[in-house]
């Protein structure tokens, strides 16, 4: 069998499942290269397989990086709301063979991980201030003759 390059299966998943934009797949391949190069700093050494969860953080840092606040909004615009959507994503890569996968991986990996609520809209929220602001000093009494 003829291995397919990127875009090819792209197209084929696009065609299939309509359910995400292409440009989510493009997004969700840098976030997994990104991923494994975090891993690969911080333990110095080649980078094993990648489990959901841990995928799915590289998404959130990820997203986070490249969209700051509006990461919500990019990811409601591709269809993703969801980390099972992402598991969908996942899956219909591991289908077309760009992505690889253990006897232990499942969809079930990726379902309630985070919200995207606490994951892309709660880092950008304004902060409790943590001690009350000290009051401005007291004016003087307005002199009287």
């Amino acid at each position: 069998m003829q291995k397919i390059g990127f875009a090819e299966a792209l197209d084929s998943i696009v065609a299939s499942d309509a359910r995400y934009h292409r440009d989510a797949y493009v997004f969700l391949r840098d976030a997994l290269d990104y991923t494994t190069k975090q891993q690969k700093k911080a333990r110095g050494s080649a980078v094993r397989h990648v489990a959901g969860p841990e995928l799915l953080e590289g998404v959130r840092l990820y997203a986070l990086k490249e969209f700051g606040p509006m990461a919500l909004t990019v990811f409601s615009y591709w269809g993703i709301n969801r980390c099972e959507d992402i598991g969908h994503m996942v899956f219909n890569l591991i289908g077309a063979g760009i992505f690889g996968k253990t006897e232990q991986d499942s969809l079930d990996d990726f379902k309630s991980v985070y919200t995207f609520e606490d994951a892309f809209v709660k880092p950008y929220l304004p902060q409790p201030a943590t001690a009350p602001l000290p009051l401005p000093p007291a004016l003087p009494a307005p002199k009287t003759s």
